[in-house]
């Protein structure tokens, strides 16, 4: 069985995003050679990269009409993709499935089939439901060093607690931490 392995940037009081939607702001006080080169490692290991429907709506906008080149652009327009809905009738991205109906159902398939691991980015409501269905193997967050006071919670669980037990841990030059949960205590 695959496993499901989350990635993120957060910020150090929990946000993920900002006070609007793709408001990413924060990724550039942790940004550099560093954090390039561990996306180009996480890439090698994703066999799937995993969506919600508002994540995969914004990264499709941006990754197919970016201006930006390079390994990381190259990786994420290649990759294998999947993107999990109840409203969308097609996936026009690059390798692109539609996961329609019954997500945590679908992710649950999506483990079970053989290949690299399924990661998730973005995608903070989807990752709810996977980590109340105990989908969720890994966190894998990049803490970046700035407090937004407002914005979107990367963890939006009000009334269950998830035991997570540190496996890794590494200080970016930019100030950022690269922090490797197991889910589970």
């Amino acid at each position: 069985m695959r496993r499901l392995v989350v990635w993120n940037v957060m910020t150090l009081d929990g946000y993920f995003e900002g006070a609007t939607p793709w408001d990413l702001a924060h990724h550039e006080t942790i940004w550099g050679d560093e954090l390039e080169a561990f996306s180009l490692e996480q890439g090698a290991e994703i066999g799937t990269l995993l969506f919600g429907r508002r994540t995969y709506e914004g990264m499709a906008s941006y990754w197919t009409s970016a201006t930006e080149t390079g390994p990381v652009a190259e990786m994420m327009n290649a990759i294998p993709k999947a993107v999990a809905s109840r409203t969308l009738d097609a996936a026009t991205w690059n390798n692109t499935r539609l996961l329609k109906g019954d997500a945590v159902a679908s992710v649950r398939a999506l483990k079970a089939e053989k290949g690299k691991d399924v990661y998730v980015f973005g995608s903070a409501d989807l990752l709810d439901s996977l980590l109340d269905a105990g989908l969720v193997d890994e966190y894998r967050l990049c803490l970046a060093p700035i407090v937004l006071g407002k914005g979107n919670p990367l963890f939006k669980r009000k009334d269950a607690q998830t035991r997570m037990r540190l496996e890794k841990s590494r200080q970016l030059k930019t100030g950022g931490m690269l922090l490797t949960y197991a889910v589970g205590g």
